[in-house]
């Protein structure tokens, strides 16, 4: 361990630490800030921020027996700094790195179906995928006239930004992912029901005056998102405090964890918008969908990573608005008929 005594060998072992500790994203994050804690002050920045991408997106499974003993080598290192500030905060670190590689390497106890992550993430797809077989349920058997235009756009931008979501979140939920561009698909043909329907019937204009607002619109969703990383950037860069250190955050105003969630606000909205609807335009598959994805997501949001307190937020309103419309549905066509 004592070889362990200038900048490359001790990069070389924050390396090997990372690469070891890749499914245990915390471990491998508390390896860098070691190595960089252990840096000369000539040592490239650089260097550090490779180090830290690396152990980000090496966020991926090998055996932690491992990382304790590149942990080891590293607190070696420590012992023979020679700056006592420089050692007292790489042993600490090193020896936190130590405990959690142990803990991480000590069995575990059997995992709940209410702690499961993938168990709450399948409910959900399946939910979810009873909003898709709603759209395709009700392109045969419902008119286009009970379609509402409101809801179908913010159906197709809702998917869209879970499509992405599912496929990027810890763990990835590749059933959720399916199931939301299968739904920007069912969405998409509800909407061309619609507009045919309208421009059948006269109201060319209001149709003509729609495309034109939603061209608007991703003209300029496209301009943000090409913009996207120029701003954040900047703002990370400001030093504003706060304001700097969200735009900086990887569940940030710059990223798809933050969006999506904002995204189903547009759904919870619009359904508490609205919720003097007449029952004869509500669908009673899609609102029983809503219902239960709000259900399921309010507790998968608390098990991913990162955990997503805005979603939460935003399922409890779902359900309890979606909730109220299916309510009054059943109440209207199987209560008040008997």
């Amino acid at each position: 361990t004592n070889t362990c005594s200038n900048f490359h060998t001790i990069m070389l072992a924050v390396k090997n630490l990372t690469t070891a500790a890749a499914r245990y994203a915390p471990t491998a994050l508390v390896a860098v800030r070691v190595g960089a804690a252990a840096m000369p002050v000539t040592a490239p920045q650089s260097f550090a921020a490779a180090a830290i991408k690396s152990a980000a997106s090496l966020a991926r499974a090998t055996p932690s027996t491992t990382t304790t003993t590149a942990v080891c080598t590293l607190r070696g290192f420590a012992a023979s700094a020679g700056q006592s500030s420089v050692r007292r905060a790489f042993s600490a670190e090193a020896a936190t790195a130590t405990a959690t590689a142990a803990k991480e390497a000590a069995p575990k106890a059997a995992e709940s179906w209410w702690t499961s992550a993938k168990f709450w993430g399948g409910a959900g797809a399946a939910a979810a995928w009873g909003m898709t077989g709603s759209a395709i349920y009700d392109a045969f058997n419902a008119g286009p006239e009970l379609i509402s235009l409101n809801m179908t756009g913010v159906l197709i931008v809702y998917s869209s930004l879970f499509a992405r979501w599912a496929w990027i979140v810890e763990p990835r939920n590749l059933a959720l992912c399916v199931c939301h561009v299968s739904n920007v698909g069912a969405q998409l043909n509800q909407l061309r029901r619609a507009m045919e329907y309208k421009w059948n019937n006269g109201q060319e204009a209001e149709v003509k005056e729609m495309g034109t607002k939603s061209a608007g619109a991703l003209a300029a969703l496209g301009a943000l998102v090409m913009a996207g990383p120029t701003l954040r950037n900047a703002l990370s860069n400001a030093g504003l405090g706060p304001v700097s250190s969200f735009a900086a955050s990887p569940a940030g105003p710059f990223t798809v964890h933050f969006w999506a969630p904002m995204s189903k606000w547009l759904i919870s909205g619009a359904s508490m918008m609205d919720l003097n609807r007449p029952t004869d335009k509500i669908s009673l598959p899609q609102y029983s969908a809503l219902t239960l994805t709000g259900l399921f997501f309010m507790r998968y949001s608390l098990l991913v990573t990162p955990v997503n307190y805005v979603l939460c937020s935003v399922n409890i309103a779902l359900f309890g608005s979606s909730a109220w419309h299916l309510g009054r549905k059943v109440k209207a066509d199987y209560i008040d008929k008997k």
